[in-house]
C-alpha cells in the first residue's frame, strides 16, 4: 500500500513539473504612438492574465508548444493582438505600441499628454510631414508652423524661435544632439536635413523655458525619436524632387528590431524657377540607420548611424530684375562668367546603452562620433547694366533695357574647407519614487576644428576698380588713384581649434494632486557647463557658466478643461567654433557665453465648438540678454563679431489654436507677435536682425464630403520683414531697412487608393499596400516674390547704390507618390 501512495506521488510531481516546463514567458513595455509607457493595459491569453505597471512594463505566463493568440486591451487605446507559438520555457519580448481609439477621416493626429502640457511641449504626429505642402519638406517645415517658431526661406531648413537666430536651436535624435553644417551660405545648398520624417516616430517642439535636461542653447528644442518596429514595414515616396524609401524589420524572436532609409532631392523645379537662369546639378542623397538590440530584459542597446552627401554645383547664366515704380521703371541684367562647386559629406555614429536597474533606476550611456568635410569653391563673374526699361505697350522691345546708367562687374573669389570632429560621452540617469522624478547627466565633449578660409571680391564700375569702404576716398574715376588695388573685400584665415567641454545637469520633478483635486507639477533643475578653447596660435581659454531653471504647471479643478504653466531660469550658450570666429575669420578663444534670463508664462484650454474638440495654446515670454555676441545674417550665414558687445531683450505673445475645422480632420492656425532690440556698445536700441514683428500660420485640411478620399491641404504663412538686405560691411545703425513681407501659400490635393480605414480583399492589385496616395501639389499659388537679400550695385554716373532684391522662388508643380507595404 505505501509503495502505491509513494508511486502516485512521484506520478502527480512528474506530471506538474513536466505541466510547468510546458510553459513561456512572453513581457515587454507597451507604448503609445508618443513613445510614452501605458499603465493599466490588461494583457490576456486564454486564462492567463497580466496588467502593465507605471512604467508599462508587462510580464506573462503562456502555454507553450501551442499556437496562442496573446491581447492587449485597454479603454483609451485600440485593441492589439499577436498569435505565436512558443518554445518551451521561451522567454519572447513584444514592445506593442497602442493607437488611440479613435477614428479620423483625416490622416493628421495632433495629441499632447497631459505631461508635455504641463511642461510647455508641442506634440505633433510625424504623419502630417508626408502630406504637408512644403518646399522644403521634412520636419523642419512643420516646426516653422508651430507656435513660436518663424522662417522667411522656403528653401532652408533652418527657423528662427522668438528672436533668436539658426544657431540657438537645439535638435535631438533618441537623445543625441545633433549638428547641422558650418559652411552653409545660402537654403538652396542646405539639401537634406538631418532628419529623416519617414523614420520618426514621435515629435516634441519646446519653444523656450526647457528643462535642464536640455543642453546650452538660448531659444528651442526639438526632441525626436525614431521608431521601433513591431513588424516588417517598408514605404516609398517618390516626386519629382525626389524619392525616399525606408524599410522596418523585426527578428523572429522579437529582440532585434532595424529601420532604415534613403533619401534622394535635387530642388532644380525651385531653383530654375528663381529669376536667374542657370546650369544647376545637385546631388543631395543620405543613408540612415537605426538598430535596436534587447541583450536582456533590462539591457537594451541602439545605434545610430548616417552618411551624408551633399553636392551643389551651380553655374549661373543670366538675370533680369526689374524693380522701381511704373513711371520710372528700372531694371537690372547681369551675364555670369564662372560657377560654384561645392560639397558636404557628414557620417555620424552614435551607440546608446539603456539599463533598467530596477522598477525605479534607470541608467543610460551614449557615445557619438560626428565628422563633416565641408568645401565651397566658386568664381562667378557678373557682368551689370543697370538701366532704363522700355515701358511701352505693344512694344516689341517691351522689358528690355533702353538706356545704361551704370555698368559694371563683380568677381566672387572662395576656396574654403572645413573639417570638423566632434566625439561625445554622456551619461544619463534617473530614479522614480512614487511621485517624485530625480534626473541626472554628466556628458564629455571634443571638437576638433580645422578650417580654411580664403574669399575675397573685386567690385569695377566702368573700368575702376572700387576701393573697399574704409580706404580713404577720392574723386574716382575722374582722378587717378595711385595707391595699391586690393579686393573690395577680403577674408583670409587658417584655424586649427580644439574645444574640450564639460557639462552636467541635475533635476527634479514632481506631480500630485492637491485637496482641491487640482493636479500640480513641479520641476527644478541645475546645468553646469565647462569649456576650454586652445589650438594653434591660440592662447587657450577657460570658462564656466551655472544655469537654474524652474517650472510649475497647475490644472485647477475647473468646470473648464485648463492648464496654466510658468517657467524660466537663467540661460546660457557657450559659443560653438562659429560663434568663435569673427567677421574676418579669425578665431576669439575668450569669447563669453551669451546669457539670458527667460520667462514664459503659458495656458491651455480644451474645449468644444460645433460639437468637436479644439484647443487653444497661448504663451507670453520676456527675455533679457547680456554679452550678445553681435552678427550679421545673409539669407542663412550667420557672421558673428565675437566679442560680446551688446545686451539685448525680446518679449512677445504666441497663440494657436487647433481643432477640427472640418469634422474629422485637425488644422491649426498659429499668430505671433515679437520685438528683439539689441544695443551695441551703448549706442542705442536697434532692432535685431531676426525681428519679426508678426507672424501668422495656418495649416488646413478638407476633403471633398461625397469622396471622402480626396482631399485638399493648404500650408500658408504671412511674416513681416525682417531687418537685412544691407551690404554686408554696412554699419547696422545706418542701414535699418527691412525686407518686404513675406507672403506665401502652398497646396496639396491628394487621393487615397489604400489606408488604414479603405483596405481591399485578398487577389485585389490593391492588397499589398497598407498606404497608397496619389497627390499634386502646387507651391507658392499666388506666385509671391519674397526676397531674402539684396543684391548692391552703383550708377557711375551718380554715384548711387542700388539694392535689388534677390527673389525666392515661383510658382512650381509637383506630382507625388506615397506607398507603404
Amino acid at each position: 500500500m505505501l509503495k502505491k501512495i509513494l508511486f502516485a506521488l512521484l506520478f502527480c510531481t512528474l506530471s506538474v513539473t513536466a505541466m510547468q516546463a510546458q510553459k513561456a514567458t512572453i513581457q515587454g513595455v507597451i507604448l503609445d504612438e508618443n513613445n510614452q509607457p501605458i499603465p493599466g493595459v490588461s494583457v490576456t491569453c486564454e486564462e492567463f492574465y497580466a496588467i502593465s505597471n507605471d512604467n508599462g512594463f508587462y510580464k506573462l505566463e503562456v502555454p507553450a508548444l501551442k499556437k496562442i493568440t496573446v491581447t492587449y486591451t485597454h479603454i483609451t487605446f485600440k485593441k492589439y493582438e499577436f498569435t505565436a507559438t512558443l518554445a518551451n520555457a521561451e522567454n519572447f519580448i513584444v514592445n506593442p505600441v497602442l493607437k488611440l481609439n479613435i477614428e479620423q477621416i483625416g490622416v493628421v493626429e495632433v495629441s499632447s499628454s497631459k505631461k508635455k502640457s504641463f511642461i510647455g511641449i508641442q506634440t505633433v504626429s510625424p504623419s502630417i510631414i508626408k502630406n504637408m505642402p512644403s518646399a522644403s519638406g521634412g520636419v523642419e517645415n512643420l516646426v516653422k508652423s508651430l507656435m513660436g517658431s518663424t522662417s522667411n526661406n522656403e528653401l532652408s531648413s533652418q527657423y528662427s524661435v522668438r528672436g533668436g537666430n539658426y544657431d540657438e536651436n537645439l535638435v535631438y535624435v533618441n537623445e543625441i544632439e545633433i549638428y547641422r553644417p558650418f559652411l552653409i551660405r545660402s537654403g538652396q545648398q542646405e539639401g537634406l536635413s538631418f532628419l529623416n520624417s519617414d523614420l520618426i516616430q514621435n515629435l516634441d517642439f519646446s519653444a523656450g523655458g526647457f528643462q535642464a535636461k536640455y543642453g546650452d542653447k538660448l531659444s528651442s528644442v526639438l526632441d525626436i525619436t525614431y521608431k521601433v518596429p513591431t513588424e516588417f514595414e517598408a514605404t516609398l515616396n517618390a516626386s519629382f524632387l525626389g524619392a525616399a524609401a525606408s524599410v522596418g524589420t523585426l527578428s523572429k524572436n522579437g529582440k532585434l528590431a532595424t529601420i532604415s532609409g534613403i533619401r534622394y532631392r535635387n530642388n532644380s523645379l525651385f531653383v530654375n524657377s528663381q529669376q536667374t537662369e542657370t546650369n544647376y546639378d545637385p546631388v543631395f542623397a543620405d543613408f540612415q540607420t537605426y538598430i535596436t538590440y534587447k541583450a536582456t530584459n533590462k539591457l537594451i542597446l541602439n545605434f545610430l548611424g548616417n552618411f551624408s552627401m551633399n553636392q551643389y554645383n551651380y553655374t549661373p547664366l543670366t538675370r533680369q530684375t526689374n524693380f522701381g515704380t511704373i513711371d520710372d521703371p528700372v531694371a537690372l541684367l547681369i551675364f555670369y562668367e564662372g560657377q560654384e562647386e561645392d560639397e558636404y559629406l557628414t557620417t555620424f555614429g552614435a551607440f546608446k546603452a539603456n539599463y533598467l536597474l530596477n522598477d525605479n533606476v534607470n541608467l543610460k550611456l551614449i557615445g557619438s562620433a560626428y565628422h563633416a568635410t565641408e568645401q565651397e569653391y566658386f568664381d562667378i563673374l557678373g557682368q551689370y547694366r543697370l538701366g532704363e526699361v522700355n515701358s511701352s505697350i505693344g512694344d516689341e522691345d517691351l522689358g528690355d533695357v533702353e538706356y545704361s546708367e551704370g555698368i559694371g562687374s563683380q568677381l566672387n573669389h572662395a576656396r574654403n574647407n572645413l573639417d570638423a570632429l566632434i566625439f561625445n560621452l554622456e551619461h544619463k540617469g534617473s530614479f522614480k519614487k512614487e511621485d517624485h522624478l530625480i534626473e541626472w547627466g554628466l556628458k564629455y565633449t571634443h571638437e576638433d576644428i580645422r578650417d580654411r578660409l580664403v574669399e575675397w571680391e573685386v567690385i569695377d564700375s566702368a573700368g575702376f576698380s572700387i576701393r573697399p569702404f574704409f580706404e580713404l576716398a577720392n574723386d574716382q574715376p575722374y582722378n587717378p588713384y595711385e595707391g595699391p588695388i586690393v579686393p573690395y573685400q577680403n577674408v583670409r584665415a587658417t584655424n586649427y581649434t580644439n574645444i574640450d567641454r564639460f557639462s552636467a545637469y541635475g533635476q527634479w520633478s514632481y506631480k500630485t494632486t492637491l485637496a482641491s483635486e487640482a493636479e500640480l507639477f513641479l520641476n527644478a533643475g541645475v546645468r553646469a557647463h565647462n569649456w576650454t578653447v586652445s589650438g594653434d596660435n591660440i592662447t587657450s581659454s577657460t570658462q564656466t557658466v551655472v544655469s537654474p531653471r524652474a517650472q510649475i504647471g497647475l490644472k485647477p479643478n475647473w468646470e473648464k478643461d485648463m492648464i496654466f504653466r510658468l517657467s524660466g531660469g537663467l540661460y546660457y550658450q557657450p559659443p560653438m567654433y562659429r560663434e568663435l570666429r569673427d567677421s574676418i575669420g579669425m578665431v576669439i578663444p575668450d569669447v563669453k557665453a551669451q546669457k539670458s534670463i527667460h520667462i514664459v508664462a503659458g495656458n491651455e484650454y480644451s474645449f468644444l465648438l460645433w460639437n468637436r474638440p479644439f484647443k487653444l495654446k497661448s504663451e507670453a515670454y520676456y527675455k533679457h540678454l547680456t554679452d550678445v555676441n553681435t552678427y550679421t545674417l545673409e539669407n542663412v550665414r550667420i557672421r558673428y563679431s565675437a566679442d560680446n558687445d551688446a545686451v539685448a531683450y525680446a518679449y512677445g505673445l504666441d497663440l494657436q489654436l487647433n481643432g477640427e475645422f472640418v469634422p474629422g480632420t485637425e488644422s491649426w492656425i498659429s499668430f505671433g507677435y515679437l520685438k528683439t532690440e539689441e544695443n551695441i556698445n551703448d549706442r542705442g536700441y536697434i532692432a535685431r536682425p531676426t525681428d519679426q514683428r508678426l507672424k501668422f500660420g495656418m495649416l488646413f485640411q478638407d476633403y471633398v464630403p461625397n469622396i471622402p478620399d480626396l482631399k485638399m491641404y493648404l500650408n500658408m504663412v504671412y511674416n513681416t520683414g525682417v531687418p537685412g538686405g544691407s551690404p554686408s560691411y554696412a554699419d547696422p545703425y545706418i542701414y535699418q531697412t527691412r525686407l518686404s513681407d513675406y507672403r506665401r501659400a502652398d497646396m496639396g490635393v491628394s487621393y487615397v487608393l489604400a489606408d488604414a480605414n479603405k483596405t481591399h480583399e485578398k487577389g485585389h492589385w490593391l492588397h499589398p499596400f497598407k498606404e497608397l496616395t496619389l497627390g499634386f501639389e502646387i507651391f507658392n499659388i499666388f506666385e509671391n516674390l519674397n526676397s531674402i537679400t539684396n543684391t548692391w550695385v552703383r550708377d557711375v554716373y551718380t554715384k548711387r547704390q542700388y539694392g535689388i532684391p534677390n527673389y525666392m522662388t515661383g510658382r512650381v508643380f509637383n506630382l507625388k507618390v506615397n506607398m507603404k507595404l
